[in-house]
């Protein structure tokens, strides 16, 4: 089953999230869970540990770590990917939330869908590039890249 069934942030050392943050996280984990698609791919000729898995989320000396588990709690991989790549659309992404979370308050329903489509490009975008990241490394679907982006933002800048 190549899926995720567990997910653990290392959050910390952050500060606490903003309740915004902190509900687009809990959103994110619990779609993640009900639905996702994350498999291992074969490397250098050596057997895929099989899922499901869990997996550990944290950053560790400026860089992102995946450490992958069998849900036995058996080692199956860890990666470590660099932040550079993700730094721009994270903070662009950043900007666009706050942009809508102030939107809901105050603006008329058709200009709160023109931000929301700007948020859900950069969104894509986000998870566009964590699939090029994570290419030979392991295989996601969109959806489930989507996810894990909202996570990394939440990592990425500490909430």
């Amino acid at each position: 089953m190549s899926k995720i069934t567990r997910i653990d942030l290392d959050d910390r050392n952050l500060p606490p999230p903003t309740a915004e943050i902190e509900q687009e996280r809990k959103v994110a984990m619990f779609d993640l869970l009900e639905d996702n698609s994350f498999a291992l791919p074969a490397r250098d000729g050596r057997t895929v540990p099989p899922g499901p898995y869990q997996l550990g989320l944290s950053i560790k000396e400026r860089r992102l770590v995946f450490d992958i588990k069998q849900e036995d709690g058996t080692p199956a991989g860890e990666f470590h990917l660099s932040l550079g790549p993700f730094r721009q659309v994270v903070k662009d992404y950043f900007q666009i939330c706050e942009s809508y979370f102030d939107a809901v308050k105050t603006l008329p329903p058709s200009q709160i869908e023109t931000i929301d489509m700007a948020r859900r490009g950069i969104h894509n975008e986000g998870a566009r590039v964590l699939q090029e990241r994570l290419e030979g490394k392991a295989d996601v679907d969109n959806d489930t890249a989507r996810r894990l982006f909202t996570l990394i933002c939440v990592l990425h800048f500490g909430g």
